[in-house]
């Protein structure tokens, strides 16, 4: 092989790793993988319904909080 060959893969490479770490640190900075509950409710909840029923009282909650409401 000669040089420019090896310097062409090694840029190459260090080029594509730049990209990806970017890509990574991005991903951290947007909170892509920010997921604190989903071990939690794989273990709290047994069936898909029962999954489905947790995420429609968390929309209600969601929806009351904005219209400010407190309960008496």
């Amino acid at each position: 092989m000669d040089a420019w060959v090896v310097g062409m893969m090694l840029g190459a490479s260090l080029f594509l790793g730049a990209v990806a770490l970017v890509a990574f640190l991005w991903g951290i900075n947007n909170g892509q993988f920010d997921d604190e509950d989903k071990m939690m409710n794989a273990v709290m909840y047994d069936d898909e319904s029962e999954l489905n029923d947790a995420a429609n009282q968390d929309r209600k909650k969601e929806e009351l909080r904005k219209k400010n409401y407190t309960p008496e």
